[in-house]
């Protein structure tokens, strides 16, 4: 006699698109760090990472890349209106300022005499502190 079985169970089940959602990249600025938007509409402007997206590689910079958001008054006391938020820029859109000379530069990676990474700067060669 024949086992019954259910046919959409039966197969075995791929869990790629779980694992491609969960990836994080990895992103040269933190939160904290000062930037210089180098492409985009913003081109120029400076400003701290308030919010850095891992998922999507992008970074949201205090005053740069505003949008307009609609916002609906929940209750008869609150007013509606439009308020100004910034969005996020991709990281590859930014570079890192250096703290001394207050140039954009890329960052190295380079292990402590005490065994702690740190990033380097790679224009001059200083260490760039990271701000928590």
């Amino acid at each position: 006699m024949r086992v019954l079985k259910y046919r959409k169970t039966a197969k075995k089940r791929l869990h790629a698109r779980h694992a491609e959602n969960s990836k994080r990249m990895k992103l040269r600025v933190s939160k904290g760090d000062t930037v210089r938007v180098m492409r985009g509409e913003d081109k120029g402007k400076e400003g701290k990472v308030i919010r850095v997206l891992l998922k999507s590689g992008r970074v949201v910079i205090e005053g740069v890349n505003l949008v307009k958001m609609h916002r609906k008054a929940r209750t008869a006391e609150e007013e509606s209106g439009i308020r100004e938020a910034p969005a996020p820029v991709h990281s590859s859109n930014v570079m890192l300022l250096d703290p001394k000379s207050g140039q954009p530069t890329r960052t190295r990676a380079r292990i402590d005499e005490d065994g702690t990474k740190e990033r380097v700067s790679v224009r001059n060669g200083e260490p760039i502190p990271r701000v928590r």
